[in-house]
């Protein structure tokens, strides 16, 4: 999934608009208010993830982060200029799920808050029929692929990467889900081995056209 939608409540106007452009690179639908008592009126909107500055006008982060995780559990990244140490404990308290000390580099906002989205809002895929591409018969129940009468020998990370790409046919999907569904989401290994299963299930499968989104990980296209 890349059509999050990421509320971000940020005051100091330029870089909120910073922040914004590098998060709608990434796809994501991105809402910018720069007063948290606007900000607390659409906390029913349900987003996908807050993103609170803690000195706002109107209502301060702390008070915006209560309100939005007493109606919800929806993540909160919480950012802040001043004591960082006591900020970070008393947003982690109030239930907060990520912090991040001002300054700091939008790149590394955007990393965090891909790994809480990732985390949160894993892919799923669903029990379905088997799916038919480009000659291939995958049965994503019985955990097999044919070409033709011939069935294709895959190892079950391989079968896992297939089952996961063309169950969601045509969507960008980053290495941080991939390697969450593939390998666990207590893996610490490097995503190095993502490419690895990549390029034995591209040998394997020529005929799937399996997509390299460089910098960010893959996707299958339909033809």
């Amino acid at each position: 999934m890349s059509d999050y939608n990421v509320y971000l409540v940020e005051d100091e106007d330029n870089l909120g608009k910073v922040i914004k452009a590098y998060m709608e690179k990434e796809g994501w639908k991105v809402t910018h208010f720069v007063d948290g008592k606007d900000a607390s009126e659409h906390i029913n909107d349900n987003p996908h993830l807050w993103v609170l500055d803690i000195m706002l006008p109107g209502m301060d982060g702390y008070q915006l982060l209560k309100a939005i995780k007493s109606a919800g559990d929806t993540p909160v990244i919480f950012i802040s200029a001043r004591d960082k140490d006591l900020d970070r404990v008393l947003g982690l308290e109030l239930g907060s799920d990520d912090y991040l000390a001002k300054p700091f580099l939008p790149e590394e906002l955007v990393i965090r808050a891909k790994k809480m989205l990732t985390r949160v809002y894993p892919p799923e895929v669903q029990e379905k029929d088997a799916i038919e591409l480009n000659g291939y018969h995958i049965d994503p129940t019985a955990r097999t692929v044919h070409d033709g009468s011939s069935a294709i020998e895959l190892t079950t990370k391989e079968m896992d990467l297939v089952i996961l790409l063309t169950s969601h046919i045509g969507d960008a999907l980053s290495r941080e889900s991939i390697i969450e569904y593939v390998w666990g989401a207590d893996y610490f290994g490097s995503e190095r081995a993502v490419d690895d299963v990549v390029r034995r299930v591209r040998k394997k499968l020529p005929r799937i056209h399996l997509e390299t989104l460089y910098g960010y990980g893959y996707r299958v296209l339909s033809s």
